[in-house]
C-alpha cells in the first residue's frame, strides 16, 4: 500500500525530482511549499509549474509560510539559481492554488486522512507552525520523513544543513514533536549523484518530462561543481521519498537529534547523539548515556539501488 503523504517543499531542483519520484510511488494527497531555496511566491510557481509539466494536476498545491519563526528568510540563488528552478523555461502556471494556506491543509489532512505521513524537504517552518497551532497533531502524525541536517559536516555554514540553518528554531519544534522522524542528511545525500553519465540515462528516456529534467539536473549540477566540486547534482530532497517506499535504498540507526540554537557559529547544526548504542562510558567521572532516540537518522545509502527506481519512475512521465 502506498504511504498517505503530503510533501513540504520549497522547490528547487532536487525538489521537482522528490515531487516526481513521489507522484508515483505515495498516495500523495498534496504539496505545501514554504520559503527556502527563493522566496515563497517562487517556490509556489515552481511547485505549479512542476505538477502542470509533470501532468500532476490532480494533486493540490498549498501556499505555506514565506518566513521562518522569529528570523529573516534566507536564499540559495547560487545553487538554484535566482528563480530557484533556472535552467529549462516552463511556461507560465495556470492550475490554481488550493484555498487553504500550507499550514491548515496539513492540519485539516491529519483530521481525514488516517495514515499521514509527511516529506518535509525544505525549511520546517510550515510543520513546525501546524504543530504550534495544534499541538495534539503528534497523535495524527504516522511518521515525518525529512531532509535535512548531517551527521558531519554543512553546507549553508561548516556545521548547519541549508535546510536546518534557514529555521533552527522550526526544526527544533520538529524534532521535540514525538512524532517518528527519519532524517536523511548531507552525509548521505550528497554520495547521490546526477553525475553527467546519469543525465546522459535520463535524456535517453526520450520524453519531454525527462528533457525537462535533464535540463534541471545540467543547471543544478553545473551551479554544484562550481561551488563544491561535486560530481553531479546531489539528490537531496527524492531520497526522503525514497525512504518511505524502498527499505533498500537507506540504512538508519536511531539517535537522538538536538537543533543548536545558539551557537555564534553552530546555528542549525544536528548534534546526532549515539550514545545509547554503546556502553556508558566515563566524562570527568561520570557515566553517562545519550539521551534516547528521537529521529532515525541514515547512515548509509545504495546510490546505484536509488537510480534504478528513479529511472524508472521517470520513465513513466509524459
Amino acid at each position: 500500500m502506498k504511504p498517505t503523504t503530503i510533501i513540504d517543499c520549497d522547490p528547487g531542483h532536487d525538489d521537482v525530482m522528490a515531487i516526481l519520484l513521489g507522484g508515483r510511488t505515495l498516495d500523495l494527497r498534496g504539496i505545501t511549499t514554504v520559503h527556502g531555496n527563493t522566496s515563497q511566491v517562487q517556490t509556489t510557481r515552481n511547485a505549479r509549474q512542476t505538477v502542470e509539466f509533470a501532468g500532476l494536476t490532480s494533486i493540490p498545491v498549498a501556499a505555506g509560510l514565506a518566513r521562518p519563526l522569529v528570523r529573516q528568510p534566507r536564499y540559495a540563488p547560487q545553487v538554484h539559481g535566482e528563480s530557484g528552478l533556472d535552467g529549462p523555461t516552463l511556461p507560465p502556471p495556470t492550475v490554481a492554488l488550493h484555498p487553504l494556506g500550507a499550514v491548515d491543509f496539513i492540519l485539516d489532512a491529519s483530521h481525514n486522512l488516517s495514515d499521514l505521513h509527511l516529506v518535509p524537504i525544505g525549511p520546517l517552518t510550515n510543520i513546525a507552525a501546524a504543530l504550534i497551532q495544534d499541538p495534539s497533531l503528534p497523535a495524527r502524525v504516522k511518521q515525518i520523513s525529512l531532509m535535512g541536517g548531517s551527521l558531519t559536516h554543512g553546507n549553508a555554514t561548516p556545521a548547519a544543513e541549508f535546510n536546518i540553518w534557514c529555521d533552527a528554531e522550526a526544526a527544533h519544534v520538529v524534532f521535540t514533536s514525538g512524532i517518528p522522524i527519519k532524517m536523511i542528511g548531507l552525509n548521505v545525500t550528497r554520495r547521490v549523484a546526477a553525475t553527467p553519465g546519469r543525465r546522459a540515462q535520463i535524456r535517453k528516456i526520450g520524453t519531454r518530462s525527462a528533457a525537462i529534467v535533464a535540463d534541471m539536473l545540467d543547471f543544478y549540477s553545473e551551479q554544484l561543481g562550481r561551488l563544491y566540486g561535486l560530481p553531479g547534482g546531489s539528490m537531496h530532497d527524492p531520497l526522503a521519498v525514497a525512504a518511505l517506499i524502498a527499505p533498500d535504498i537507506l540504512t538508519f540507526e536511531p539517535m537522538h537529534v538536538a537543533i543548536e540554537l545558539r551557537g555564534e557559529c553552530t546555528y542549525g547544526m544536528t548534534l546526532c547523539d549515539p550514545r545509547h548504542l554503546s556502553i556508558d562510558y566515563q566524562v570527568t567521572g561520570t557515566a553517562h548515556r545519550g539521551e534516547p532516540p528521537n529521529a532515525e537518522v541514515a547512515v548509509g545509502v545504495n546510490s546505484d539501488r536509488f537510480w534504478e527506481l528513479f529511472l524508472d519512475v521517470l520513465a513513466t512521465y509524459p
